[in-house]
């Protein structure tokens, strides 16, 4: 029977190679996600957030956690921003945006959160799986990231939400640097709002 060889640190060949497995596959497919995105509804949703007064966002899980991180970016650009459910969120109003993450598009807070939101006037943009989503139905814009192969390599490699999660991360990033330029933002201006409490 054949033993793994076992590096420093306590990771077996087998283990590397598989780990180099999962990492090439996540940005494979992270990749061809992003690259099929539709380039109006990202246009519709940076023009949003460019003239935004104040941005709400919300998501379930780990969404949730995608969703602070580009909470925290868009502070650093000098929005006035906020995450749904937090004890100092500031009520929605008309013309607030609510950015709303869910890869099923169909868990029942941010559904919630999506249908209070339209009703209220804000402008409601949704990034999840697919059109035909509970959250996408009350959004004003969709933006859309479906996995690209499901079946047994991505369970094994990208299990549950892996692939829509990284994806998103990842378009929220470039969301960042692009709302710099039409905002007029440097890493430098960005540096002076970083949090000094940490």
């Amino acid at each position: 029977m054949e033993q793994a060889t076992v590096r420093p640190g306590g990771m077996t060949m087998k283990g590397e190679i598989r780990l180099r497995r999962g990492v090439d596959h996540v940005l494979g497919q992270v990749k061809d996600i992003l690259d099929d995105v539709d380039d109006e509804r990202l246009e519709e949703a940076l023009s949003a957030l460019e003239h935004a007064q104040r941005v709400f966002l919300y998501g379930a899980g780990r969404s949730g956690l995608v969703a602070r991180a580009f909470a925290i970016r868009l502070m650093h650009l000098g929005y006035q921003t906020f995450v749904i459910g937090e004890t100092i969120t500031a009520p929605v109003a008309k013309g607030d945006v609510v950015l709303l993450i869910s890869g099923s598009g169909e868990t029942y807070p941010v559904v919630m959160t999506a249908e209070i939101a339209k009703n209220i006037g804000a402008t409601v943009v949704s990034i999840t799986h697919n059109q035909k989503t509970g959250i996408a139905a009350l959004s004003d814009i969709v933006l859309a990231l479906p996995a690209k192969r499901p079946g047994p390599e991505q369970e094994q490699l990208a299990p549950l939400g892996t692939l829509f999660e990284s994806a998103t991360w990842i378009l929220l990033d470039g969301f960042v640097a692009d709302l710099m330029v039409r905002t007029g933002q440097t890493e430098v201006a960005m540096r002076k709002r970083h949090a000094t409490l940490e």
